[in-house]
């Protein structure tokens, strides 16, 4: 069912990192190349996550990462199958997608330096079922006809074990999606981008994201040099039933965080389950757990935590104060009482039949959120502490870095900076990923007004303005998710850990892998 892919990109992007780290088997390396598919069609055509009919039916795999089912731990991994390999063709277009890149033209001249006229091949090494990466080099293949692009395709857990061997082959890609950045860095295994960051006016893009990619020379993330980009920029926030809403007297969005407290108290009043949750197989509540986090935490400590940078802590009265608040919201009942049984795709079934106000997820649910809801459906960011104050939000996205020995490594940068430039690309990453395609903060981002989409990429271009991105605190470490943010949260919901106990353990898992 392809409905159900988007549904897991929780799994895929902002979980990734972590769920790459806690995969253990290796797995052959897949380097067959495949035909570009065609561009992607209409967004109803696209990927999209769990039906409403079928929420308890388990979640396939999400693009971009195919490491786990749901159910599974990240060890069950099977290795992906080699692809047959077949030359790189002329892509189809539909009627649709021809009328829609007619008038796209290369934007060379706005793009910094120029793609070379002479035959170029790029390789791009990637996980599977990546259909807007795919679509991107099609419509790339389209402008540029001298370039022809290779995809090698290795399943997200053999790509943790397999990029390093693979960029330092005699035969290395192009472009990869980078797994673990820092590892890749310190085996001068990636290239350092700064040179066309400054060329293509990178610098002047909102640098949170850009920055959970910079490594300095002591190997920590967050400053120092860029080694990668992003191709698609997933933001998380809270989608509201309206009618449930009005129930309340909620006419628009809450403006600071005691707001939302009222909204979640009178739901609860009323007999209106106030927040869906999940917390099996991984602890789901993770994401509204650190979304109060980022409105009490300042986002440059917590980033600098998060990147393993020398002095951080995550044991502060700050991140006391956060937890504490958290654990009110478990303790005046705003999520269901039975949280700990409750799985994704069920959770966000419940949402979608009306069982409860607040959905705490990201982006790449309004695709079906809107599909199943309609005019229903309403979404924005977390509220700050005070009102008017920046917004903070965890955004993070699928990052991709070229090798070090990359064969064409200024044509690869032309890539990345015509995949957030160009108009039609931009178009392909929110129709096929239903992310923002991120670049420079004042180009138009292509969406169809009066839906969900359009409302997300509006906060999109809000956290963009307020430079308010913040990466995942499961991020921290290889093991953060696995190994304590699912059982202490778990614990937590069960009455069974305390909010500094909670702390205590986050900050040990932390100060372990440094200990390394």
């Amino acid at each position: 069912m392809e409905r159900h892919s988007r549904s897991w990109l929780v799994l895929g992007g902002l979980l990734i990192v972590a769920l790459l780290a806690a995969c253990s088997s290796p797995g052959p390396e897949s380097t067959s190349a495949v035909s570009p598919p065609a561009p992607a069609e209409a967004p109803a055509e696209s990927p999209a996550p769990t039906e409403a009919t079928d929420a308890a039916e388990p979640a396939e795999p999400s693009e971009p990462i195919e490491s786990t089912e749901p159910g599974e731990s990240a060890e069950s991994v099977e290795p992906s199958e080699p692809t047959e390999s077949t030359e790189p063709s002329e892509p189809a277009e539909s009627a649709e997608a021809a009328e829609s890149v007619a008038s796209s033209e290369p934007a060379t001249a706005e793009m910094g330096p120029e793609l070379t006229s002479d035959p170029v091949s790029l390789v791009f090494y990637i996980e599977p079922n990546f259909p807007y990466i795919e679509a991107l080099g099609a419509e790339f293949m389209r402008q540029y006809p001298n370039v022809e692009i290779e995809y090698r395709k290795d399943q997200a857990a053999n790509l943790l074990e397999n990029t390093p061997r693979v960029l330092a082959s005699d035969d290395p890609p192009d472009i990869v999606r980078i797994p673990l950045v820092v590892d890749l860095v310190v085996n001068d295994l990636l290239l350092n981008l700064d040179p066309y960051a400054e060329s293509f006016g990178w610098d002047a893009w909102p640098q949170s994201i850009l920055a959970q990619v910079r490594v300095d020379a002591n190997g920590s993330r967050g400053s120092g040099a860029l080694y990668g980009l992003g191709l698609g920029y997933n933001i998380t926030g809270i989608f509201y039933n309206k009618t449930l809403a009005e129930q309340i007297g909620m006419s628009a969005p809450p403006e600071t965080l005691a707001e939302l407290d009222a909204y979640l108290a009178t739901a609860k009043e009323a007999g209106i389950q106030p927040i869906v949750g999940m917390n099996v197989p991984i602890a789901g509540t993770a994401l509204p757990y650190q979304m109060v986090l980022n409105q009490y935490v300042d986002n440059v400590d917590l980033n600098a935590w998060i990147h393993q940078q020398p002095g951080a802590d995550f044991n502060s009265p700050a991140t006391l104060a956060a937890t504490l608040h958290f654990n009110d919201w478990i303790e005046a009942g705003y999520f269901q009482s039975d949280i700990n049984a409750i799985d994704y795709p069920t959770h966000v079934g419940q949402f979608i039949d009306s069982e409860g106000l607040f959905l705490f997820i990201g982006d790449w649910e309004s695709a079906n959120l809107d599909a199943q809801m309609g005019d229903n459906v309403g979404f924005f960011l977390v509220p700050p502490l005070e009102a008017g104050a920046p917004h903070v939000a965890m955004s993070a996205p699928a990052t991709y870095g070229i090798a070090a020995a990359a064969t064409n490594p200024d044509a690869a940068a032309f890539f990345l900076n015509w995949a957030h430039t160009d108009p039609e690309a931009r178009r392909i990453i929110i129709e096929v990923s239903g992310a923002n395609p991120g670049g420079p903060p004042d180009l138009p981002v292509p969406l169809v007004e009066g839906t969900l989409a359009a409302e997300t990429i509006a906060a999109a271009a809000v956290l963009g303005a307020d430079d308010g991105a913040v990466d995942f605190i499961a991020s921290a470490t290889g093991a953060m998710l696995a190994a304590v943010l699912t059982p202490e949260l778990q614990k937590l919901f069960a009455g069974e850990q305390t909010p500094q106990g909670l702390i205590d353990a986050i900050q040990a898992e932390w100060d372990a892998q440094l200990d390394k």
